[in-house]
């Protein structure tokens, strides 16, 4: 990241020292890291909240399984909603259990590996510069649901699929996070 410089009236104004752009963004994560705290105190989101998080899967200090490194060699985006156990949450990270297709999975998510944090139920979205190895412009960020899964047994891979309260169906489609964005 390059050093902030300052126009005021055409005139180049001095190089921020001080590296306010750092300072604010670790404020933000900050939003992120109490959010979790209080999510982990009480074991669910409160109301309709729920949290698409994309970070970077090759940032350092980012613990994900074998599999998801090859699925999603770059980047993922994870959804906290329903369907989560054992989150933990550090001054630094945050840990968390998920399901992929039927598969529980730990991962270990650095705050400093977070490109986006977005809350649907209230519109509420966070960016982050984040440097990537290797900045792939044109990717689409996509979020995919969890499966339910019953943190006292195995997971049943021949199950039909899962029914929520309303009865639809849960999980199994691909969603795209572009599509729950502001409209400017």
């Amino acid at each position: 990241m390059t050093e902030l410089s300052y126009k005021k009236d055409g005139d180049l104004m001095g190089q921020d020292h001080i590296r306010y752009d750092i300072l604010a963004q670790d404020a933000l994560r900050s939003v992120i890291r109490k959010v979790l705290t209080e999510v982990a105190a009480t074991g669910h989101l409160p109301g309709d909240h729920h949290f698409f998080i994309t970070f970077l899967t090759g940032a350092p200090g980012v613990r994900i399984s074998q599999h998801l490194k090859a699925k999603y060699a770059e980047q993922m985006t994870i959804v906290v909603q329903h369907q989560f156990w054992d989150l933990k949450v550090t001054e630094t990270l945050f840990e968390i259990g998920l399901s992929f297709s039927d598969t529980p999975e730990k991962l270990v998510i650095p705050f400093n590996a977070i490109r986006g944090f977005y809350d649907p139920s209230v519109n509420f979205e966070l960016e982050f510069d984040v440097a990537a190895a290797e900045e792939d412009e044109g990717a689409e960020i996509t979020a995919y649901p969890i499966s339910q899964i019953d943190k006292t047994t195995e997971p049943d891979t021949d199950a039909a699929p899962k029914t929520g309260d309303d009865g639809k169906k849960e999980g199994g489609s691909v969603i795209s996070l572009d599509s729950f964005r502001k409209k400017n």
